[in-house]
């Protein structure tokens, strides 16, 4: 089947590319659409939001992702603004920085991230799947591979590493990327074959 990524991160349709290899043929947002609003207040709205844009704007079937860091100190922030946590244009490193400041001198570290993926066909029909990695925030960065918050987040089942000292098989064996492309991959057989 044909989906169209509405994701314009680099380093996410990377990732989304690396995780469905083999299970669906993943084209390229078109360079055309205009970057979507997500102005919604969970992350599942935030997918729609992408998924049903470009969706529309190709006649074909489209896949989204929104991606939350939880951490329990921070009452569960930045959740649905962990791109932007540091201001809208933050950079991966602003929103580090903040985070990295916020913990000084904190000690309860818990967090997770969590990702939902949502795949939407033009007839409206959607398979949405939700991913969770356990975890805890670091005290310093560690590690120079991957994007975003990789560089702080301990898996809990990491013995201690970061994300961005794994291999990108060793993160996506264990991450809430994969775990929710995993189960969308077991889902698809929902969908209609005509």
């Amino acid at each position: 089947m044909r989906v169209v990524c509405a994701s314009a991160n680099p380093h996410k349709v990377a990732e989304i590319s690396e995780l469905v290899c083999g299970v669906v043929d993943l084209q390229p947002r078109p360079n055309e659409l205009a970057d979507v609003v997500e102005d919604a207040d969970t992350l599942v709205g935030n997918a729609r939001l992408k998924a049903m844009s470009v969706s529309l704007a190709t006649g074909l079937p489209a896949l989204a992702d929104d991606t939350g860091l939880e951490v329990d100190a921070l009452n569960g922030q930045p959740g649905v603004f962990t791109a932007r946590f540091a201001g809208v244009g933050a950079t991966d490193a602003q929103n580090r920085a903040k985070l990295l400041r916020l913990l000084d001198g904190v000690t309860n570290r818990v967090a997770r991230f969590r990702t939902i993926v949502l795949l939407r066909m033009p007839s409206g029909q959607e398979i949405i799947c939700e991913g969770v990695c356990e975890g805890s925030i670091s005290f310093a960065e560690l590690g120079e591979r991957g994007f975003g918050y990789d560089s702080v987040f301990v898996p809990a089942s990491s013995a201690g590493k970061t994300f961005a000292q794994m291999s990108i098989a060793e993160k996506h064996a264990i991450s809430h990327r994969g775990n929710a492309f995993r189960l969308l991959a077991s889902r698809l057989a929902e969908l209609p074959t005509a």
